[in-house]
């Protein structure tokens, strides 16, 4: 069973429900970011962006640190 890192950090013993794609830490469902990035199908000149994005977990931490202003 893999605990939560930043609960650990306060002193918290919940168990993790996702795990952060970037560093791999372990966090439950109050301390992830998820983070949806685009999806373009197709071949220049007729790419089509799809309705729905691809979801990607991330810790607070790494979030700040990938994400800019302007990241579309």
């Amino acid at each position: 069973m893999m605990k939560c890192y930043d609960c650990m950090e306060d002193g918290d013993d919940t168990e993790a429900t996702c795990i952060c794609i970037a560093c791999g830490k372990g966090l439950c469902s109050d301390h992830c970011k998820e983070l949806e990035l685009p999806v373009s199908v197709g071949q220049p000149p007729n790419v089509q962006r799809l309705p729905k994005g691809l979801p990607r977990i991330l810790c607070k931490y790494c979030f700040d640190r990938t994400i800019e202003d302007g990241f579309d």
